[in-house]
């Protein structure tokens, strides 16, 4: 129990997504290949060790389930197939992160019951859930959460503590990661330099309509690609079914205040407004460090002494928006007279956000400072938390409701129809129930049955059926259909005659895709040969255009994205030719005309910004390499041990439990 939860405290406005899945800081986890040692005489439920702390099949399969769940929410007719991809990702992920708390103890890293508690209450991942408005929900409430999810308050505190400490870590280890001004100025220019260049385009389907292949030359290629046509005609089945339809037994359905009520009751999470500000601000920047590391105190100094300067004209009557315009170094809010809009907590720097929320409506703070530089902060209207009344949110309730008495009849209705159909046959049961017994045609996976619309459950269970199966039933989004399987068709593999327009088609791909490579090959050869683009395409049929200016980012006609092989183009001088650069159904090449480097003024407008970029990216570095050595020597050193038999069964079980 945690009864230190009853003391409230601010809540920050995140998405809560998964806060109670046992691997929350997923950020940690860097995933290494497993070795191939197993256990001598292993327990049949230990997957691995790490430092003698054994890692459970029931742990991985709940971690592979809860990563299902987070990143297939919809489910699907891949799930099965996934399910060893997801076993085997959990076990490591959790071998990873029994890696890193030991090794955050070993470092000494501890964590106190009130960082735990800080966490919770003020973590952007479990305050929307247990502090909504910055009020805690009550311990019976937290405890009917967490049972929820098979966790006790005792496990989900322990589990919350160890987050912290791997942040802790994390934080530790990557903290040394530095960026020097003049790394920040060269990935500025990389990332805004602008190119123009003339290119000469050959496209594959004016090569595809200048080929004629014979019948043998399509028997041929047939032939060699026989193993890909095996059994591509699919299996079909037909059925006879009858539907239950949601929309029918919805109209009948009624709904009372009491109903309204307790489902409002059970669900006031839903309705719960969180606490925002809208704010204008005055942004003053600081200087970036240098390339040792050290910030200039002199122009930090220069950036207050500005700061105080717009305050004091600020409060001799100065207006805030002409001001945030002309001196602002936010060029998001700058524009709009330094408005940021409606702000959540957990928006915006610590040091912002606790004077933004701490202001009343209309007043303007002193000046503030965070990793940013100087603020000057006016809220112009706040929105405290709030409930939403019953009223209010009743029509949002309703048809809510309403589905779910329908499909509860629908479901009732559908388990008499399987009864008397198992007894008395489909149509029968059918008639019994007033709903019409459909014969269907031979049908695959794809194609939709009357009065069904798209059914991938419904289509599943049909194709898993057992041949000579009794009546079953599945659902679908139209309702819940009773059906019965009456023949198969098995895949088969279609002879050359039937699929001649297809082989076709396929053989002119081919050739085509090979054709167009050798012939930008020889664009590229001959304009570089003759120095001269426009008459080599002009020998070979290309067609000529000229690029606008264009960012690494951007995207030119028949070109595609410049990030991909066209980003040569970023290399070159004016006049250069490029080699062949293939994109999707066209061939090019390039000759540049002129690369554009941005201004100095564009650099300070977003320095901050490609900053912060290139520190994540060297924390992201150092952090993996770090947890890619670790895991490494504890290998070596036979403190982690993988039991790859226990493993492998628990993949094969979990497919089997996914089908």
């Amino acid at each position: 129990m945690i009864r230190f939860l009853q003391t409230p405290g601010p809540i920050k406005k995140f998405v809560l997504g998964g806060i109670l899945v046992v691997i929350s800081l997923a950020m940690l986890v860097y995933l290494i290949p497993s070795s191939g040692q197993n256990f001598g005489n292993p327990d049949a439920h230990i997957v691995a060790q790490v430092n003698g702390e054994n890692i459970t099949a029931d742990e991985v399969h709940q971690a592979a389930q809860q990563m299902i769940q987070q990143q297939m929410p919809q489910g699907g007719a891949n799930m099965s197939m996934l399910m060893p991809f997801f076993t085997s990702r959990a076990a490591e992920q959790l071998i990873i992160r029994e890696v890193l708390l030991t090794e955050a103890r070993r470092m000494g890293l501890r964590v106190t019951p009130d960082e735990v508690r800080d966490e919770l209450q003020h973590g952007p991942a479990y305050a929307p859930a247990f502090f909504p408005g910055g009020n805690f929900i009550g311990e019976q409430e937290y405890e009917l959460i967490l049972q929820q999810h098979n966790l006790t308050p005792a496990k989900f505190e322990t589990e919350v503590g160890e987050d912290v400490l791997l942040a802790k870590l994390r934080a530790l280890v990557s903290g040394s990661a530095t960026v020097s001004q003049s790394q920040v100025h060269d990935e500025f220019i990389k990332q805004n330099s602008k190119v123009k260049f003339d290119y000469a385009v050959l496209k594959q389907d004016d090569i595809k309509k200048g080929l004629h292949p014979t019948d043998q030359e399509l028997k041929a290629f047939y032939d060699s690609h026989k193993a890909s046509y095996a059994n591509s005609i699919p299996e079909k089945r037909k059925i006879k079914y009858a539907v239950i339809d949601y929309s029918k037994t919805e109209n009948g359905v009624q709904i009372t205040e009491a109903d309204l009520r307790d489902y409002y009751d059970q669900h006031r999470e839903q309705y719960r407004v969180p606490e925002q500000v809208k704010v204008s601000h005055i942004l003053i920047k600081t200087p970036l460090p240098g390339a040792d590391g050290k910030v200039d105190q002199k122009g930090v100094a220069e950036a207050q002494q500005r700061a105080d300067d717009l305050l004091k004209q600020i409060k001799n009557g100065a207006n805030f928006e002409d001001l945030a315009k002309k001196y602002s170094e936010d060029p998001g809010s700058a524009k709009n007279g330094g408005s940021l809009g409606w702000i959540g907590r957990g928006q915006t720097v610590p040091e912002f956000e606790k004077v933004a929320f701490s202001l009343p409506k209309g007043q303007i703070s002193g000046v503030v400072k965070s990793s940013y530089g100087f603020h000057i902060i006016r809220v112009d209207d706040k929105h405290d938390a709030e409930l939403k009344p019953l009223d209010e949110v009743k029509s949002e309730i309703e048809p809510i409701l309403k589905r779910q008495k329908a499909q509860q009849i629908a479901q009732n209705e559908a388990d008499d129809m399987l009864k008397q159909a198992r007894t008395n046959g489909l149509d029968a049961a059918a008639a019994a129930q007033k709903v019409p017994a459909i014969t269907s045609d031979f049908f695959s996976r794809k194609d939709l049955l009357p009065g069904l619309g798209p059914a991938q459950q419904f289509m599943d269970a049909v194709f898993m059926e057992a041949d000579k199966a009794p009546p079953d039933m599945a659902s679908s989004s139209q309702g819940i259909v009773v059906f019965q399987l009456l023949a198969i068709q098995p895949p088969a593999t279609p002879t050359f005659e039937e699929i001649r327009s297809k082989v076709e088609e396929e053989f002119k791909n081919e050739r085509s895709n090979v054709l167009l490579s050798q012939k930008t090959e020889e664009l590229s050869d001959r304009a570089k040969a003759e120095h001269d683009l426009k008459r080599a395409a002009k020998e070979l049929g290309a067609t000529m255009k000229t690029s606008d200016y264009v960012l690494p980012d951007g995207q030119v006609p028949d070109i595609g994205s410049m990030s991909g092989q066209a980003a040569v183009a970023f290399t070159m001088k004016p006049g250069e030719i490029s080699g062949p650069i293939m994109s999707g159904g066209d061939g090019a090449v390039l000759e540049l005309i002129d690369n554009q480097k941005p201004s100095e003024a564009d650099f300070a407008a977003k320095r901050d910004e490609i900053r912060d970029q290139l520190l994540q990216q060297k924390q992201q570095e150092i952090f993996e390499l770090f947890v890619s050595n670790l895991r490494d020597q504890l290998e070596k050193s036979g403190k982690i041990k993988i039991n790859q038999q226990e493993l492998k069964a628990l993949t094969r079980s979990g497919t089997e439990e996914g089908m």
